[in-house]
Parts: structure tokens; C-alpha cells; sequence
């Protein structure tokens, strides 16, 4: 069977820098950190009290007030990254076949905060005080059945989850579905809203988030010496997939090709990852397999880069075992440097990064990379941004549990 090329054409973001691409992608390539203590709830019992929180984010202008009470923050990121997306596509959709337009959205965790708010309703007055919308904002499937309800989308709609992966699995399955010509137009990507009393606390004890509360546009550091864990971040990112006939036809721009994907299991340990990184690196293989790709022909690298003390060894190792000599050749960064770790929405962002990386011929820089651990020497692109042009790049995302998902992705070089 004749595999269907696959073309992005929208991309729409919610994130701590920013709400819209422009801001997003500027406040990358600035440097700019959106770490601060966390305002949503009194931290002061928490060991870490920081996080990179969404600022800015105006609902009323996607959503009217009744909406809003009846949605939990994850699917208000969700619809309005899905909102910016569609219209950065140019879709008409009047003009499309809508039996042919589908939905994958993932999230880690989903709607935490209404399942906190309305169990806390329930201890404090009884079971008649849940809200009848408890169950609907809280369910993970309720993003992509809530976009595809928005834009009348009637084909596969689904969500995925496996944690910190589960948005490039939705991008890697929305990929698989045009591949196979079961559709024409999918949105997919994730969405994830954790700062939460509960979240933060289940985090905390298992000692996975940085704790340098005191300098929070420095506690995220990926592949640092200095590095204590992870940053919780919130936000959406939403891109727009579409047959390469089907962006074509209607004179759609272009920003990238997806040309491969590979998927493994560590099938080790709950939270950490094999410590050689096979698991990842067997992932970054079946990509390049899979996009019939040598290793020397890749130009970039956009890393899962947690800034956990055995998650960015293992990643390096893994590069390192793929490419060799060449890793040392490949820039390496890491977005969540700047914007935290979105769990189930970072994948999908940080490919949106990747792309803008590609379109622009610039890399972000990966912060605060001030003393490199020596067992991390790669080029990360430390503290500051850089000119670089390519044309190939892989994006790695890795989540509890041992998942490992890698998206290759080009330049759209045209007709072949």
C-alpha cells in the first residue's frame, strides 16, 4: 500500500511565554524564562514551590462565560490552541469533508484540578453538590471530542496517554491515520493543566521537581551539573495535519513534512529510564528506519531534556549510540529550559518548536547551562540562541512508565 504523505499546516500554541506563535517562538529564541513561584494555591508547605504557569491566557476570546465554568483549564488550553491552529491553516470549512477530519489529542493527567474542586464539593456537602459537568471536564478523550464537537470534525477522534509522551503519540497516530488514507485533515496534540495542590504534592515526594525555589528562572537546567529535576509547566500545543493532496489542492502553506516515527518500551522501571538509554535510543532507530534516513543526514535534535539527573544521561547516551561520531555535530536542545516540562502537552510544543526552528534557521537556546555535566557533552546550544540551517530534525519525548516516541520530521522539499 502506497503510504500518503503528511504535511503540517496549522500550528496553534498555549504556553507560559506565550499564547500565540509569534510571542511563543520570540520569547524562545530571547531566552525568556516562564518560571516563577506558583500563585494558584499557597505553596508554603511544599518543598517546591515554583512552576511555569500560563500568563495572559484571555478565554473570552474563544469561549463565552458558560462555557468556561462548564470546561477545565486543560480543555480550555486545548480548544484555544486548536482554535489558533485552525485558523494559522486556513481551513475553509465549508469546503472540506468533514467525514474525513479527525481528532487526537493526549494529556498526561487531564482535568485534576475539577476532579479536586469536586471531590472537595462532595466531603463538604454531599453528593447532591457535584456538579453534573464533573465528569466531562475531567475525562482525558473530553479535548479531542470537545474540538472535534467545535469544528464538526466526524472522522477517528480518540486521546492518547503515556504520560510525558502522550502528545507526539497523538501527532504520531494522527500521522499513521493519513498515512494509511483513513483521512484527509487530523488535528492533534495535547494539553495538560497539573499545577495543582495534589499534583504538585504526588511530584514533590517523589523527588522528581527542582526544588531552587529562590531563583526560578534558574531551576530548570537540562544536562547542567547543577540540575535537581524537573519544572511542572502547563499549556497546549495543536498542529494541523493534513495529505500533502489535500494541503495542495487547496493552496495551503506549508511548514513541514512528517516523514517518520519510531515507538519503544524501556520495560524496566516505572519512573526511570534505562540507564544506557536503549529505550530511546532504539526509538530514534525506528524513526530514521521508518523515514528511510541515515543518521549522518539528520541536522537537529529537539531532546526530551527534563533536567533529571538519569533522563538526560540516558537521552545523551542514546545520541550518542545512534550517531556516533556525528552526535557531536548535531545541535541539541531543550525547550523545557525555558517553558518547564508541559507532560502531555510537551511533546506536541516542543515539535512546534522544532518546526519554527526549521522555517526560521534558528535555534533556541537551551538555559542555564552554566556547568556542563560531563557525562552530558553534546552541543545543547547553551544560553544563547543561534543561526543554523537544516533540513532534518528528530523530536524526542519520553514519559513514566517507559515510553519512548521519536517524530521525524523535514523540510517540505516539494513534489516527488
Amino acid at each position: 500500500m502506497k503510504k500518503v504523505r503528511t504535511v503540517v499546516t496549522g500550528m496553534g500554541v498555549v504556553t507560559p511565554i506565550g499564547c500565540n506563535l509569534d510571542d511563543f517562538w520570540q520569547g524562545l529564541l530571547a531566552g525568556q524564562c516562564g518560571i516563577g513561584k506558583v500563585t494558584r494555591f499557597d505553596v508554603t508547605e511544599y518543598p517546591t514551590k515554583i512552576g511555569a504557569e500560563v500568563k495572559g491566557f484571555d478565554e473570552t476570546k474563544f469561549f463565552d462565560k458558560k462555557e468556561v465554568r462548564r470546561m477545565d483549564l486543560s480543555e480550555q488550553y486545548a480548544l484555544a490552541a486548536s482554535q489558533i491552529a485552525v485558523d494559522d491553516s486556513g481551513l475553509d470549512l465549508s469546503k472540506i469533508d468533514l467525514d474525513r477530519a479527525g481528532v487526537v489529542i493526549g494529556s498526561g493527567i487531564g482535568g485534576i484540578s475539577t476532579f479536586e474542586k469536586q471531590h472537595q464539593s462532595l466531603l463538604d456537602s454531599g453528593p447532591g453538590r457535584v456538579s453534573p459537568f464533573f465528569i466531562p471536564m475531567m475525562i482525558i478523550d473530553m479535548c479531542a471530542g470537545m474540538v472535534a464537537i467545535r469544528f464538526g470534525f466526524r472522522g477517528p477522534n480518540y486521546a492518547t496517554v503515556s504520560a510525558c509522551a502522550s502528545s507526539s503519540h497523538a501527532i504520531a497516530d494522527a500521522f499513521r491515520i493519513i498515512q494509511r488514507g483513513e483521512a484527509d485533515i487530523m488535528i492533534a496534540g495535547g494539553a495538560e493543566s497539573t499545577i495543582t495542590p495534589s499534583s504538585m504534592a504526588g511530584f514533590c515526594s517523589a523527588r522528581a521537581l527542582s526544588t531552587r525555589n529562590d531563583e526560578p528562572e534558574k531551576s530548570s537546567r537540562p544536562f547542567d551539573r547543577d540540575r535537581d529535576g524537573f519544572v511542572m509547566g502547563e499549556g497546549s500545543g495543536i498542529i494541523i495535519l493534513e495529505s500533502l493532496e489535500s494541503a495542495l489542492t487547496r493552496g495551503a502553506k506549508i511548514y513541514a513534512e512528517i516523514i517518520g516515527v519510531g515507538m519503544t518500551c524501556d520495560a524496566h522501571h516505572i519512573t526511570a529510564p534505562l540507564p544506557d538509554g536503549d529505550g530511546a535510543r532504539r526509538a530514534m532507530l525506528r524513526a530514521l528506519q521508518d523515514a528511510e534516513l541515515k543518521p549522518e543526514e539528520v541536522g537537529y535534535i529537539n531532546s526530551h531534556g527534563t533536567a533529571t539527573i538519569l533522563g538526560d544521561i540516558a537521552e545523551t547516551k542514546a545520541i550518542k549510540a545512534v550517531f556516533g561520531d556525528y552526535a557531536y555535530k548535531i545541535p541539541v536542545n531543550s525547550t523545557k529550559s525555558l517553558i518547564g516540562h508541559l507532560l502531555g502537552a510537551a511533546g506536541a510544543v516542543e515539535f512546534i518548536a522544532s518546526i519554527k526552528s526549521l522555517q526560521s534557521g534558528k535555534l533556541h537556546p537551551t538555559i542555564n547551562l552554566d556547568n556542563p555535566d560531563p557525562e552530558c557533552d553534546l552541543d545543547y546550544v547553551p544560553n544563547k540562541a543561534r543561526d543554523f540551517q537544516f533540513d532534518l530534525f528528530l523530536s524526542n519525548s519520553f514519559g513514566f512508565g517507559g515510553h519512548n516516541i521519536c517524530i521525524a520530521g523535514r523540510r517540505y522539499n516539494g513534489q516527488e
